[in-house]
């Protein structure tokens, strides 16, 4: 193991999965372009104690559900390693203002495992980490970015990285619940398998297109009924900071 492999700072449980990666050459030419956009002072985000919260937040053997992304938010204050999730007291990005939408018309329904009479995503709310500490896995597919120039980390290594965490959870048969919202997402999850875990597609919650399909598909209600099935408790999808 060399020394960076040994300095990476992860959760236990991830890290003894993901270690190896580490010392892998597409890892070695990521961490050196990362120095170098550090070098020539472009910012980039998320903070370096936050890219990979994800995984800090949610050990492996508590996944339930896997949230993919694709990169982070690029505008300042916005990213702080959680897919669609913005800190505390940042406004909402219109997606994850449509995933609240999708939430308070799925879940309100005392009927629906989880579910409430017409509860609402408290006002201003824009934190998920509540649902990462229930076993929601929110992962980015790319886990930094630099300021204002989205989806400028593609093609850098960081898909590999990831591509290692799907493969490790769908190693896992128990009953795990893929919400892959738009086409990116779901070629990132195509090779889940769908006889062990509960795969859940719908076209992303941009503007652009949730009113294709996202709004409706009842992904929420879905993931929950599938995980009671299994013997786990539900997600609270109203808890969110």
């Amino acid at each position: 193991m060399s020394e960076a492999a040994a300095r990476v700072t992860l959760e236990a449980s991830w890290k003894e999965v993901l270690l190896a990666e580490f010392d892998k050459p597409y890892m070695r030419r990521l961490r050196g372009f990362l120095v170098e956009e550090k070098r020539s002072r472009r910012v980039v985000y998320p903070q370096g104690r936050d890219i990979f919260a994800a995984l800090d937040l949610t050990p492996i053997d508590r996944v339930r559900v896997v949230i993919i992304g694709q990169d982070p938010y690029h505008g300042p204050g916005q990213a702080h390693g959680l897919s669609f999730s913005v800190p505390a007291g940042v406004a909402r990005p219109p997606s994850l203002q449509n995933i609240f939408q999708e939430i308070e018309s799925d879940m309100g329904d005392a009927n629906v495992p989880g579910g409430r009479a017409g509860a609402k995503v408290p006002a201003g709310a824009g934190c998920l980490a509540p649902w990462a500490r229930q076993g929601v896995l929110l992962l980015n597919a790319v886990l930094t970015v630099a300021q204002g120039r989205a989806a400028s980390h593609q093609g850098r290594g960081w898909e590999e990285f990831t591509d290692r965490v799907v493969a490790a959870l769908n190693e896992r048969g128990d009953a795990k619940v893929f919400l892959l919202w738009g086409s990116y997402a779901q070629r990132k999850g195509a090779a889940v398998d769908a006889s062990r875990h509960l795969v859940l597609k719908a076209p992303h919650p941009s503007p652009l297109s949730a009113h294709r399909g996202f709004f409706g598909c009842r992904h929420f209600s879905r993931a929950n009924a599938h995980l009671v099935a299994n013997g786990f408790d539900p997600i609270d999808w109203f808890a969110v900071e």
